[in-house]
Order: structure tokens, then C-alpha cells, then sequence
């Protein structure tokens, strides 16, 4: 039997309402596995890693034609499919799906009220046809009507005792190794690295420091708005069922300049939510320049999907990657390994 797939999800709809997930456990082992003498061991020697290296000796050279002052040595970063998996689906959608299985034993008019008896018949068909307005009100359900705290205990208990069904880890272990290398590389090299991700900022706060060494105060992302209210004498912030901002597509361009309040200088994506982020740092500005597109390539090792996936569709961008010169990786070619645990 053919597997079932979702049509083609605007990110901008799902990752925008998915609003938190604090992973706790840490993947923060890349600065371990580097030596002075090769910053990046596991990017295999080519025209990848060496624009790479290029790029950051040309703006790092004291005194030479591209050198760049280090306030403003900004670097972008997307999240989903550029640092770790968006494969099979992203995982917030996972999430989504299990706790509505969670909450349904008190929820009995779920089982044959839509979308939530598709999710409760695995009838991942009948799901994909409720469309956006369905995923936006199983977000409503899932990721609102409760406080911060009380979220993020949800989404840390979720974690600590979810593993992925293909590698059977937890997620925060299916982060890439050349990522983390290249993350730590230009923080050496006087960069402040940020995250600009069409994920919830509240699901990457509490775990990117602990990750990738990106503290909360460098995230950008996607929100919800919440409301301040005292209960008991106590403060608290409530999460409403209300999309606040969306951080993809031409909203990352809108969010760097608010939040960050400096153009980048570098950026790196893998699908067309990354398109706006990657034009707005190097198109029509002065200086040195870089853009890159990690392409998934490898079926054996990860995933291989680009032009027609339904989650990281990589289709404009891809051809754009040509058009402006941006680096595009070849996971299967260019990357030693992509696990740590590999």
C-alpha cells in the first residue's frame, strides 16, 4: 500500500501556530570534535567547504578590501531542515498528533467531530483534507488556553519520552553535525549567530543555547500572542489561540530588522521559507556577502526531497541558489557524516 501524503503545507500557517517544544536534552558536543587546524572536520575538502573558509577569512582580514567590523558580522540561520530533521514531518506537527490522542479521553466528541477523529483514526487522508483551517484549530487546541509554564511542561514531558520512529533517538539528537561545527566556527571567528526560524519562538527559547549555543535573546521566530494576568498574586503569561507574527517566507526579512535590527551579512536556509532571508542579505548591499542552501540529498544517511516535498520544499530557491551564487550543500557529497552519533 502506498503511504498517504500530505498536499503541499504553507509553513507559514502551520509553524507560525506551533508555538513551543523546550527540548532539554543536548546535542552540544560540536566544539569537542574541532581542531585549529580544520574548523569544519566533518564538511569533506571542495568547493563547499572552501567558500566556506573564503567567505570568513575575506571578512575577518584585518586591514583587507571585505574586511567587516565584528558588530556587524550577523549571521542567519534557519531551523527546520538547516540545523536538524523536518523529516517525515515537521516536529511540532508530531507533536500536535500525539497530544491530541493525549487530551482525548476527555475530550469524547473528538471521535466524530473533524479533524480530530482523522487523528484519532490515524486517517492521515481525511486529516490532509481538513487543510489549513484543520491544522490551525488543532493548534488552538493543543498549543493554547494555558500558561507558558504549563506549555512548556507539556512539550518537555513530550520530548523526554518521544523517540523519532526512523532513528529511534530523541529529536534534539537529530541535529547536524557540519551545522554545529559551522556555528561554532563563526562565533570564532567573531560572529553572533542567529535563529530565524518559522517555528514558535517559545519552542525554541528554552533549548537553542543548550543545542546549537544560541541563547534566547538571538531567536526569531514565529509567536502567538499571550496575555499577562496575575492569578493568585502570582504573574503569569496566558497563551491565546491568536497568531501574533510569522516568521517565513518574506515575514524572516521582517523579523530580522525588527529583532535584529542589523542586516546579515550571512544567511543560511534549505527550502523557499528561506528565499526572502537569503535575498535580503545579499542582494543590493554593499560587502562581502553569503548565502547557503543546504540541499538534502541523501536517502541512506537522511532524507533526499527538494522540488515537490510537502514539508522544506526546496523549488525556487534552488533555482535562485544559481542565479545569485549561493553555496548549495550536497549533504550525500559534501558532509563526512550528519549525525554526531554516526
Amino acid at each position: 500500500m502506498r503511504p498517504i501524503r500530505f498536499p503541499l503545507i504553507d509553513r507559514r500557517f502551520l509553524l507560525a501556530s506551533l508555538a513551543t517544544l523546550p527540548l532539554l536534552s543536548a546535542s552540544y558536543r560540536f566544539a569537542s570534535a574541532q581542531t585549529p587546524s580544520d574548523p569544519l572536520p566533518s564538511w569533506n575538502e571542495g568547493a563547499t567547504k572552501a567558500s566556506i573558509l573564503n567567505f570568513v577569512a575575506r571578512v575577518t582580514t584585518q586591514g583587507g578590501p571585505e574586511f567587516v567590523p565584528v558588530d556587524r558580522r550577523i549571521a542567519t540561520f534557519d531551523n527546520d531542515g538547516t540545523l536538524w530533521v523536518e523529516q517525515p514531518m515537521y516536529v511540532q506537527l508530531a507533536f500536535v498528533l500525539d497530544r491530541v490522542k493525549a487530551m482525548a479521553p476527555t475530550h469524547p466528541e473528538w471521535k466524530t467531530k473533524q479533524p480530530f477523529a482523522a487523528v484519532l483514526d490515524g486517517d492521515l487522508k481525511a486529516l490532509a483534507a481538513s487543510g489549513e483551517k484543520g491544522l490551525v484549530e488543532l493548534v488552538a487546541v493543543t498549543h493554547a488556553g494555558m500558561t507558558t509554564v504549563e506549555f512548556e511542561k507539556i512539550t518537555s514531558d513530550w520530548l523526554a519520552s518521544t523517540r523519532d520512529h526512523r532513528f529511534k533517538r530523541p529529536y534534539t539528537e537529530l541535529v547536524y553535525q557540519p551545522m554545529l561545527e559551522l556555528l561554532t566556527y563563526l562565533r570564532a571567528s567573531g560572529f553572533k549567530t542567529f535563529i530565524t526560524s518559522g517555528g514558535g519562538i517559545e519552542f525554541m527559547r528554552p533549548w537553542t543555547e543548550r543545542i546549537y549555543g544560541i541563547p534566547p535573546e538571538q531567536v526569531v521566530g514565529s509567536s502567538i500572542k499571550t496575555r499577562f494576568e496575575m492569578r493568585d498574586g502570582t504573574p503569569v503569561l496566558f497563551r491565546l489561540p491568536q497568531i501574533n507574527f510569522i516568521d517565513d517566507k518574506a515575514g524572516k526579512p521582517v523579523g530580522i530588522n525588527e529583532y535584529i535590527g542589523r542586516r546579515p551579512i550571512a544567511a543560511f536556509g534549505n527550502s523557499d521559507g528561506d528565499l526572502e532571508m537569503l535575498q535580503w542579505t545579499t542582494l543590493g548591499a554593499s560587502g562581502a556577502r553569503f548565502g547557503l542552501i543546504v540541499h538534502h540529498t541523501d536517502a541512506e544517511r537522511e532524507y533526499a526531497y527538494d522540488r515537490h516535498s510537502h514539508f522544506g520544499e526546496l523549488d525556487v530557491a534552488l533555482d535562485a541558489a544559481a542565479v545569485n551564487k549561493w553555496t548549495v550543500v550536497d549533504m550525500k557529497k559534501d558532509w563526512k557524516r550528519i549525525f554526531a552519533f554516526e
